[in-house]
């Protein structure tokens, strides 16, 4: 492991409490976003919450949150947070550099050391180059369409994840990807799907990097080309249970102005990942306002008068469901650049993981904010980064 760079370790593991659920709360939904070598910001962010005691009910994910989420729901509660640190203490197991760097300078020389060697020789446990580029492949050949081999990723998943108590229910498991062909969004549901390996790699099939991923007669990219949130899904599939869901964004909407090319760059990435997300919970919001205005409407008309259409949707309203959305939002170190999602080296491993469970304590300090309500409230929507504006 990588320790040359400045870091502190990642948190000591402490007992979790007894499992609890907050007043009015049927779901505890956990939604994790794309974003590659960040998803370390997701690992802590569970932990914190793990620690607490809150258990999972729903966890969905979209690339790097897609494994995540799989390691999660397919292993038991006490044994999450081991396994989730095999996994990132594997994928990023290799030295960068041997000489002791301070200061944001010398650490974006060596992040940007690191990005240069994943580009070249991938990560273990993750993804290898291809021994033949894409561009002298012949066409149609396995190494013709992508420059990455994601077979390491297949036998690490099979290493950590238990896939038969991932398909028993205990944890709803959902995975994004986007089927290469028609260009339509597919979630691997396990109500619906029994969950393979490929089903998880799908969801991180990132084009031109990675192949896409072929179940039954389909191929699937990363679900990220379409949504880099698994929201959505969530809030589709609610039913009539009140929800409390985290949702863990990896690239935030907010940010200082660009100076250079690469904070453009930079910058250009977290709008495009992050707008989705403001997108859908703006939707699934002004959705549920005007379902409560419509509901109120209904309960004016004698029934006598509703026909059979307007019965229904009566009855459908008067079981809307209701969400608390907590949104951790990783913030972008002063070092950090475009490259932020592919650099993978222990040092900054740490620090995202560290960082996501420290926002995650902050967070759930705010005990209000974990409340669901059980009338027509809605949508409540809280972000620790937003409160510290």
């Amino acid at each position: 492991m990588d320790t040359s760079l400045p870091s502190r370790p990642l948190p000591s593991g402490r007992e979790a409490r007894k499992p609890w659920r907050p007043s009015g709360c049927d779901n505890i939904a956990l939604v994790l976003q794309g974003g590659g070598a960040l998803g370390a910001y997701q690992a802590g962010v569970y932990q914190a919450l793990h620690e607490t005691g809150l258990r999972i009910d729903t966890v969905a994910g979209v690339s790097i949150g897609g494994i995540n989420a799989a390691i999660i729901a397919g292993n038991p509660p006490e044994r999450r947070i081991e396994r989730l640190r095999a996994f990132w203490e594997g994928i990023t197991a290799r030295p960068v550099t041997l000489l002791p760097l301070d200061g944001d300078p010398a650490r974006k020389a060596a992040n940007a050391w690191s990005a240069l060697l994943t580009t070249a020789l991938g990560q273990p446990g993750f993804f290898k180059p291809n021994i033949v580029s894409p561009w002298i492949s012949p066409r149609g050949s396995k190494t013709a369409t992508s420059f990455y081999d994601t077979a390491p990723l297949r036998e690490t998943l099979l290493r950590l994840v238990d896939f038969d108590l991932l398909n028993s229910g205990g944890v709803r498991y959902a995975a994004g990807a986007v089927n290469v062909l028609n260009g339509n969004f597919a979630y691997f549901d396990t109500t619906q799907t029994t969950i393979l390996p490929e089903h998880v790699m799908a969801s991180g099939a990132l084009p031109p990097a990675f192949p896409a991923v072929q179940i039954g007669t389909d191929f699937y990219w990363d679900g990220g080309l379409v949504s880099n949130t698994p929201l959505q899904h969530v809030l589709d599939n609610a039913a009539c249970l009140h929800m409390l869901i985290f949702q863990v964004d990896l690239f935030s909407a907010r940010g200082a102005l660009p100076r250079d090319m690469d904070e453009v760059l930079a910058r250009q990435k977290d709008i495009q990942f992050s707008s989705r997300t403001r997108l859908v919970t703006d939707y699934y919001s002004q959705k549920h306002e005007r379902g409560a205005l419509v509901k109120k409407l209904l309960a004016k008309v004698p029934e006598e008068m509703l026909d059979a259409d307007e019965r229904a949707l009566k009855a459908r309203l008067a079981h809307m469901p209701e969400a608390t959305i907590l949104e951790l939002i990783y913030q972008q170190a002063a070092y950090e650049t475009q490259a932020k999602d592919y650099e993978f080296s222990a040092a900054s491993m740490r620090e995202h993981w560290n960082s996501g469970y420290l926002d995650t304590q902050r967070t759930l300090r705010h005990r209000d904010w974990l409340k669901v309500s059980e009338t027509d409230a809605g949508f409540s929507l809280h972000d620790i980064h937003r409160v510290d504006d």
